[in-house]
Order: C-alpha cells, then sequence, then structure tokens
C-alpha cells in the first residue's frame, strides 16, 4: 500500500479545509442538542442538513421510530425522537461504505456547560467538540474530499447521523441493522483517545428499568397493610449487584433507585434502573436470563414487578474481520505517519449495532479528544485534518481495492 498522485490529492483537499472543519465543529457545538432537546436537535439537523447538500449526494430526513420509557413514578410513557439525517451516494456500487454518527449529546437544554472556549494548551473545550460533532465534520471532509478521486465511482457510500445514541439508539436501531446488513464495511466517528488509540473490542450493553408497586398505608395507623415497594426495590437491587463476579466479564450497575413519597406513607411505587456489560453473546444469555429471574419473584408478598428494558448493544468481539480491518487501517495510518493502535473499550456505541448485523467497522475515527460527558470535553485541533486524511485514504483504498471491502465483509459472515 502506498499514497498514489491520486490519493495526495484528496489528502490536500483535506488540509486545505482546515479552518472549515474546525469552524462548524464549533458553531454545531454551540447549539445544545441534548438528547431529549427537541429544539435543539432539529436546529443542528437543519445545520448539517445543509452542509450535506453540498455533496453529489441524495439527502434524506428519515423519521424514526418513537420508544418507551418509565417515568421515576413507574408510568410508562411514548417518547417521539428527532429524523435521521441520511446521506447516500451511488447505492448501485459494488462496494458500499456505511458512515455513521450521532448529533445528539449528554448535555440537557438546561446545562451550564453551553459554549466553545480554547483553552490556554490549545485544544477546544465545548459541548460535544470530541462526542462528536467533531467527528461529523471529520466524516463530512473525508467524503468531500474523496468525491475528487477519480476511482470513487466504484464506491457507494451512506451516511445516517441519528438522534438518539447517547439514550442507546432506541430510535434508530433499525435503520443501523439495516444499513449494516447490505454494508461491506463501516466507519464510525466517535472520538478516539487522545493518543489517537482506537477502541478494538466492546462489551454489549443492556438497559432495564424494573417497575415494584406495592400497596399505599399510613405509616402509623396502619403500617401492616401496606407493602413498600422502596423496600422491595432495595431488597432487588442487592439481589441484583450480587451477580457481580459471578460470570467472567459480566458486571452489574444498580444505577439508581426512585419512588415513594412523604415519610408518614408506606411507599407504594419505585422504579430500580440498572445496566449490565457483557464480553460475549454466552454472556449476555446468562445475565439476562438471571435479570429475568430476578424480576419473575416479587421478594415478599404483596408487590408486582414489570421489568421493561434488555440489550441495546450487542457485544462487538474481536473476530477475523474486525482484526483484518484494523490491520488495515494501521497500514493506512502509517502511510499518513499516524500510529494506530486499538484496544479493548467496555463502552458501546453505534459499532455495536452494525457488527451485530453483520457490518465489520471501526468506530472510534473521530478526533482525538478526552474527557467526554463532562464539561471538561475537548479535542485536539490538530487531529480534524489528521483523522479526515485517515478516513480518505481509508476510502481511497477501498476504491483501489488494496483494502479489500468484499473480503472482510465475507469473513464477518462467517462468523455471523
Amino acid at each position: 500500500m502506498r499514497i498514489l498522485t491520486s490519493d495526495q490529492a484528496v489528502l490536500d483537499h483535506v488540509a486545505a479545509r482546515r479552518e472549515a472543519i474546525i469552524g462548524r465543529t464549533i458553531d454545531w457545538a454551540n447549539i445544545n442538542s441534548g438528547s431529549r432537546n427537541a429544539a435543539g436537535l432539529n436546529a443542528v439537523l437543519d445545520a448539517l442538513d445543509a452542509t450535506a447538500r453540498t455533496l453529489p449526494a441524495m439527502v434524506e430526513r428519515i423519521p424514526t421510530q418513537g420508544s418507551t420509557s418509565v417515568a421515576d413514578d413507574g408510568s410508562v410513557r411514548t417518547e417521539a425522537h428527532a429524523d435521521a439525517l441520511k446521506i447516500t451516494a451511488r447505492p448501485e456500487a459494488p462496494i458500499q461504505v456505511v458512515l455513521t454518527g450521532h448529533y445528539d449529546t449528554v448535555f440537557p437544554a438546561d446545562s451550564r456547560f453551553q459554549t466553545v472556549q480554547t483553552r490556554a494548551d490549545g485544544a477546544l473545550n465545548g459541548p460535544g467538540v470530541a462526542d462528536m460533532k467533531g467527528g461529523i465534520s471529520v466524516l463530512l471532509a473525508a467524503l468531500e474530499a474523496f468525491e475528487t478521486h477519480p476511482d470513487r465511482h466504484g464506491v457507494g457510500w451512506t451516511v445516517l447521523l441519528s438522534p438518539d445514541e447517547e439514550i442507546g439508539s432506541p430510535a434508530s436501531a433499525p435503520l443501523l441493522a439495516e444499513l449494516g446488513a447490505r454494508g461491506h464495511i463501516g466507519l464510525t466517528y466517535e472520538p478516539a483517545l487522545a493518543d489517537g488509540t482506537l477502541a478494538g473490542a466492546r462489551k454489549g450493553s443492556g438497559n432495564y428499568h424494573l417497575i415494584v408497586t406495592g400497596r399505599a398505608a399510613h405509616a402509623g395507623r396502619a403500617f401492616e397493610d401496606g407493602r413498600n415497594a422502596v423496600a422491595g426495590a432495595a431488597v432487588i437491587a442487592a439481589a441484583l449487584h450480587g451477580l457481580n463476579g459471578q460470570h467472567e466479564g459480566v458486571t452489574v450497575n444498580v444505577a439508581k433507585i426512585s419512588g415513594g413519597g412523604a415519610l408518614n406513607v408506606v411507599a407504594d411505587n419505585a422504579v430500580v434502573r440498572f445496566n449490565v456489560r457483557v464480553p460475549d453473546k454466552a454472556a449476555a444469555d446468562w445475565i439476562d436470563a438471571q435479570v429475568r429471574a430476578i424480576a419473575a419473584t416479587p421478594p415478599f408478598e404483596g408487590l408486582s414487578l414489570d421489568l421493561h428494558g434488555g440489550f441495546t448493544r450487542p457485544p462487538k468481539p474481536m473476530d477475523a474481520a474486525q482484526t483484518a480491518l484494523f490491520e488495515a487501517v494501521k497500514e493506512a495510518g502509517a502511510l499518513l505517519g499516524q500510529p494506530i493502535a486499538w484496544k479493548p473499550s467496555g463502552g458501546v456505541c453505534e459499532g455495536n449495532n452494525l457488527h451485530a448485523a453483520g457490518l465489520p467497522n471501526i468506530d472510534t475515527l473521530g478526533v482525538r479528544g478526552g474527557d467526554i460527558h463532562s464539561d471538561q470535553e475537548f479535542a485536539w485541533p490538530d487531529s480534524f485534518v489528521e483523522r479526515a486524511q485517515l478516513s480518505a485514504l481509508i476510502l481511497c483504498k477501498v476504491a483501489s481495492g488494496e483494502i479489500d471491502a468484499a473480503k472482510l465483509k465475507s469473513l464477518r459472515m462467517e462468523t455471523l
């Protein structure tokens, strides 16, 4: 593998747009788009739509499915979500690349962390600069440059930008599954670590919400008539926590217990919320069975239990297809003077969904940064061009066949 003259022209195209790539990231990050901030999500979607329409591609807003959520009082509600943005070029081409990202952030509309600043060391500090409005800008810059390459016609590509990744992709999961099934390789733009290291194998993740319903009563006059849902929730939480250490690689995090009310009332409602992480499908099957057994057995008479949720991100192991793809990306990175390394991660993202649908993918091709999901989130400005050039070169090498996307897909299907 080597950089050809036509490849170099693509890389130069990226470099010439450095300020624009960084500038639009700052503009997008200055618009709050917390996962449940409908107005902010739509504002960012408008901005992304306008940028996407400069590409020689079809741009569509795709309605997403609704989802259910469990409120702290145990009521189950239907929740609507913003549209996804789909950008498609050459869907008839023999090789198809799927590129994904999300335009929601973890910061709600009332967050105190709303604008981008430049730190004294030169890093950008702002909501979503790394996770992942910077990644979206890198994605689009790579495609803008690739569309000048003479071999582009043999490669089709589809971009999906979703509004709900930070809450588990409940609305966009079917769209990810559809694209994953028909693509050959996937590129996803979660941030890399600050030194450029990629996430390799990823654990799977499940989110559960267990509604505990009891019977209210006066805590003094008729305590025996009540059935305390909060007490039951505490017993259940202890049982869930006790599953830790029983199966290798499985963790259960009891994140929140809500419910109850006045101190002189026996609580008649509670919700136990918890997350599980697993290394593989066998572990996922085991923990799901354990959770459902606990949810089927009230800890004492008079309580009823109602379990919601489940696995939103299947495990993503380093199978043969993943290993071969990472080695190819490492080789491309070396041509650019970018040493590429990877390590396992307990975190999850859309790459888990794409892999489960049959798509080998690299899911940390975004900017170098860190401290995501906090008000210290940062991205290094030099990494915007660096990472866009890496993706652009990957696309060039897919077009030339030096990265054999069809073979990678075939390897993945052997282990599906």
